[in-house]
């Protein structure tokens, strides 16, 4: 953890990113940060979760955590109750969806689209599949051609090994479409791509309209740039200890790595009255 002290002041809501962050590595929720979100509950203070996972990959949290207010999916472009039913939803625009698909695929990258509630892929056996299958808890419906899924995309993923490659495609990709989509790597491997002007920051704003709960209120965790917009839009924010340098400066405060309950850790040391 960093030095600093001092806690968050009246916090009232908890957000919190889901992998690399609330789960460990191998997308595990601990005793200890079960235990932790119910001493939040416990305090009177709210939690809940922001995720670039599709909203059926957030069940298993519900569950096991007993969610009970909105939660964010695809980086904030989707927003469900916790039986995953749709308040509110958005798809990327056609045309942009049809254009970051030519580029992704142009970059030699695999290819995710998640629309119509299904992750759809071509090559069932493709990088990272077999990580996506234990984390969103469904198989992948396989689409010949992903072209036919651009009318309805929610988002689309390019997933490569090459980290370094991934991290460029980010850039390049990014400048391209500009304002017509969000281009955010929510993990080393993952690029994503999710509708216009919707990320998870936000999401904080949703969640504080929807709950009368100032900006100032709610503290927020993360560990990948995805994250950094909750964090403008939050008045405390904890960056994990495996996160990025970028995310760690952009955070309040620093605990230990999502696979050293840093998540309990930060809750008791910067959370907690």
């Amino acid at each position: 953890m960093t030095a600093q002290s001092d806690k968050a002041a009246h916090i009232a809501l908890v957000i919190s990113d889901v992998d690399g962050t609330l789960v460990t590595g191998d997308k595990r929720l601990t005793a200890a940060t079960v235990a932790a979100v119910g001493r939040l509950r416990t305090a009177g203070i709210g939690f809940t979760v922001a995720s670039a996972r599709p909203p059926v990959g957030l069940r298993g949290l519900v569950s096991e955590l007993g969610l009970d207010l909105p939660l964010g999916a695809f980086n904030g472009a989707s927003v469900v109750r916790p039986d995953l039913s749709p308040l509110e939803e958005q798809t990327i625009p056609e045309p942009a969806a049809r254009e970051a698909l030519d580029r992704l695929l142009a970059e030699g990258l695999d290819v995710w689209v998640f629309a119509q509630g299904a992750w759809c892929l071509r090559d069932p056996h493709g990088s990272y599949t077999d990580l996506e299958r234990r984390t969103i808890g469904v198989e992948p419906r396989i689409v010949a051609d992903l072209g036919t899924l651009m009318e309805a995309a929610a988002k689309i993923v390019g997933v490569s090994r090459d980290h370094a490659h991934l991290a460029a495609c980010a850039a390049r990709i990014g400048a391209a479409l500009a304002d017509r989509a969000t281009v955010h790597r929510s993990q080393p491997y993952y690029l994503d791509v999710t509708p216009p002007h919707l990320d998870k920051g936000r999401f904080v704003a949703w969640m504080s309209q929807h709950l009368g709960i100032p900006p100032e209120r709610i503290a927020t965790f993360g560990d990948a740039g995805n994250d950094r917009p909750m964090f403008e839009r939050s008045g405390f924010s904890v960056a994990m200890g495996n996160a990025e340098d970028s995310v760690k400066a952009a955070a309040s405060a620093v605990t230990d790595s999502n696979d050293a309950d840093g998540f309990a850790h930060a809750v008791d040391r910067f959370i907690l009255p």
